[in-house]
């Protein structure tokens, strides 16, 4: 871990310092608890930090994919230099999770199917932008399929997500995340991640209607899935990170992007308008009906 440092927003947890513009007092940062994974919070069934998936029997620098029960049962996510090999969406439009190795196998810490429980790999720094507000830049070169960072929170149920996004107010900031995996029986299971009070770098990201991350559900130890953000195509350095809030990635330009699940028409109440500036922008946030319309 990095020492603590006035200029680190992180406070010394991640590995590399997550910095901000010289001109920009610490103090006038959000107020919010700094934590690099997730934490849980009301209405969360299992803690994310919990072991609670078997782990493979490798005693190896790197698993294998003919010998590694791991890779066996979930697929191979990761290319030899350790970046996504697809943008994790099956043909429904559902995330597409992924299965590291975890504390129960056998493997090195250096295996290749651990990738985003290494934690942060990039220096980051946020700059702050006239009209979207707070922004994040990668002060590196990012090739594509690479991991960024995680959106981590507070992770709580459906109905503490329904209770805060009623409580907010029109100028509020909404940081909850819903993300809908598809289980092999057909059924869809969701999981609700609030950076608001407790977070990490990646409640500084904006939306984009046309990206440069992606976000993937990572299975590590826990059945609570990490927030994986991956590069979706090659990112040069000082350019802003964005994704797409709905889950969705379209990153072609001029090309009308796919609608987001849950989402409703400009005229529905606390719409936001959007300030991406894409091509494909479609004019308004992203907003999932099925969070503020329950009662």
């Amino acid at each position: 871990m990095s020492c603590i440092s006035e200029q680190d927003v992180c406070n010394g947890l991640e590995n590399h310092t997550v910095s901000f513009e010289s001109n920009i007092s610490k103090d006038s940062l959000p107020q919010f608890q700094y934590t690099p994974e997730n934490v849980p919070g009301p209405g969360c069934e299992s803690h994310p930090s919990e072991v609670m998936l078997p782990g493979c029997d490798c005693h190896s620098l790197s698993c294998q994919q003919g010998s590694c029960s791991c890779l066996q049962t979930h697929g191979q996510a990761y290319d030899s230099y350790g970046h996504l090999k697809d943008h994790g969406q099956d043909e429904m439009g559902y995330c597409r999770p992924v299965f590291e190795c975890n504390a129960l196998c056998g493997c090195s810490e250096a295996c290749g199917n651990r990738v985003v429980q290494r934690g942060l790999g990039l220096r980051l720094s946020l700059f702050h932008t006239p009209v979207k507000g707070w922004a994040v830049r990668a002060l590196e070169p990012v090739p594509q399929g690479a991991f960024v960072c995680e959106y981590a929170g507070e992770v709580i149920g459906f109905e503490e997500a329904c209770q805060r996004q009623r409580a907010q107010r029109p100028g509020d900031m909404n940081y909850i995340i819903a993300v809908r995996e598809r289980a092999g029986d057909g059924s869809v299971a969701e999981t609700f991640v609030d950076p608001a009070a407790m977070g990490n770098v990646g409640r500084f990201l904006n939306h984009s209607c046309q990206p440069n991350l992606f976000m993937v559900p990572v299975r590590v130890h826990s059945l609570v899935p990490r927030l994986a953000l991956f590069a979706g195509r090659d990112i040069t350095p000082q350019e802003e990170l964005t994704f797409d809030y709905s889950g969705g990635y379209n990153n072609s330009q001029g090309e009308e992007p796919s609608p987001a699940r849950g989402d409703i028409g400009t005229d529905a109440p606390n719409r936001k308008l959007c300030y991406c500036g894409a091509q494909s922008c479609n004019g308004f946030l992203p907003l999932d009906l099925s969070v503020i319309s329950n009662t």
